[in-house]
């Protein structure tokens, strides 16, 4: 059976839907990209957190972060909206008042151009990109020539991510980069949050200070975070927005999210370029949580410590920066 793509409205939004095999998945252009919807249609599973009705749409415009799969570029927090790096001064505006930060950058909320979609035997993909020049809003911000280009294909080995960074400019490009996945737990209608548990390849837990910056100490793992790396633990379990390092096992960066009542089994797979995992669980609030891949630490310019070490990724001008992760799901 051949994959298909059409152009969709999602709640009064402009949308891209996939289907193939047995899997679907919507995406809104003009949202961010934001690959908002990702499902299992023979057995009605809701992987991530999506809008339900046209009032929670208007929720996800106004706040598009905790919905779906949003881009963060250059993603979480940063001090004062300021940092230097490569003998360059950026200034970002405040937009966390009450801890004067600047968070999550600008490409999560703002317009994609969709590129191409194709259809071949059992799946389909969509390319959409930006194009970041000196006429772009971003670039007074962040005064950087580059194109960023996300290719998702829909297939039955689930959901294939693609993001490529081309730095067009003349100068260094810092890349630095998350994906704030919010996922459902539980995402099968007939569960409940008790009966989820999940594992990630998490290192160690980066002490945060009460603007939830980085101190630059490490903290210890208490007990239920230490089956976060072996056996699971419920994602509810405490109020989490925790920081970790990654530490990829066999060469996987992964997380898992397990329903013991059905034993299906939904695999974050995230490329290794993302040396970081950020866990935000909504105050422990049963319903979604975000595992979220990020390629450099909280802050990260303005740590005492080389751009290796805290995860800037710095792309010479012509180069290209890419990765891949997958979203699947193993049923019994």
């Amino acid at each position: 059976m051949k994959g298909n793509i059409q152009e969709q409205t999602f709640f009064g939004q402009s949308a891209i839907h996939l289907q193939a095999s047995h899997y679907e998945a919507y995406i809104l252009p003009n949202i961010g990209a934001n690959l908002v919807s990702f499902r299992h249609t023979e057995r009605n599973l809701q992987f991530l957190r999506e809008p339900q009705n046209e009032a929670e749409m208007g929720t996800l415009v106004e706040n598009p972060t905790i919905w779906g799969i949003p881009v963060l570029f250059p993603p979480n927090r940063y001090e004062d909206g300021q940092f230097k790096w490569n003998g360059k001064q950026y200034n970002f505006p405040i937009n966390e008042k009450d801890k004067n930060n600047h968070l999550h950058g600008f490409l999560h909320s703002i317009p994609w151009q969709v590129d191409s979609t194709s259809t071949a035997d059992h799946e389909c993909g969509v390319t959409l990109s930006l194009n970041i020049d000196q006429q772009h809003p971003m670039y007074k911000y962040f005064p950087h020539m580059f194109k960023i280009q996300l290719r998702y294909v829909l297939s039955a080995k689930g959901l294939f991510q693609h993001i490529l960074i081309h730095n067009t400019g003349q100068d260094m490009l810092p890349c630095m980069l998350a994906f704030h996945t919010t996922l459902n737990a539980p995402f099968d209608p007939k569960s409940t949050a008790s009966d989820y548990i999940f594992k990630a390849n998490i290192g160690q837990r980066w002490e945060v200070n009460e603007r939830m910056l980085p101190t630059g100490h490490v903290q210890p793992l208490n007990e239920d975070e230490q089956k976060i790396k072996t056996n699971g633990v419920n994602p509810f379990f405490e109020e989490m927005d925790n920081h970790y390092s990654a530490n990829p096992v066999n060469g996987s960066n992964r997380m898992e999210l397990i329903d013991q009542r059905t034993n299906i089994k939904l695999i974050y797979d995230a490329g290794t370029a993302y040396k970081h995992w950020m866990i935000w669980n909504n105050e422990a609030t049963p319903g979604f949580f975000c595992p979220e891949p990020q390629t450099n630490r909280i802050n990260a310019p303005n740590l005492q410590a080389c751009d290796d070490e805290v995860g800037i990724i710095g792309v010479a001008p012509g180069e290209i920066w890419e990765e891949t992760s997958r979203l699947y799901s193993i049923a019994p």
